[in-house]
């Protein structure tokens, strides 16, 4: 299984399978309610490899989820529209797109043990425009 991730805004990020090490996907539901409440969130919680650039090749977009991280609320760009697809056996088996997405909270982890850092990334739809978000599944065979 592997992941692939797309943010549009001000600056794109790009990162595919070799990055991605484990998405999660929550609906936040109130758990003190007796009924289905209409106070709805989501988040995607994202964690993946810091891959460093070698033998001529582009460093990864890693640093540009730093960089959205520390947008203010005051500039548009906090917002931006993230994308996840879930891939098993070459087939898209989850899509799911936060058109409205903030960073909730961003962290990065060095080791000297493994040699490469470790992100995560923890992102929420905003909540007046839930009705926006898509998660897709069923897809057939590309």
């Amino acid at each position: 299984m592997g992941f692939r991730l797309k943010i549009e805004g001000n600056e794109s990020v790009s990162l595919r399978e070799t990055n991605i090490i484990n998405v999660e996907f929550t609906a936040d539901i109130p758990h003190d309610s007796n009924a289905r409440s209409t106070d709805l969130g989501s988040t995607l919680l994202i964690t993946g490899k810091i891959l460093a650039a070698v033998d001529g090749e582009t460093a990864d977009d890693t640093s540009k989820l730093a960089r959205w991280s520390l947008v203010p609320a005051e500039n548009a760009d906090c917002y931006r529209t993230v994308q996840v697809d879930v891939i098993a056996a070459s087939q898209v088996v989850r899509q799911i797109t936060l058109p409205n997405a903030f960073v909730v909270d961003y962290k990065e982890d060095f080791t000297d043990e493994t040699g490469t850092g470790v992100f995560t990334l923890l992102v929420k739809q905003k909540k007046d425009k839930m009705t926006s978000l898509n998660f897709e599944g069923g897809f057939s065979g590309e």
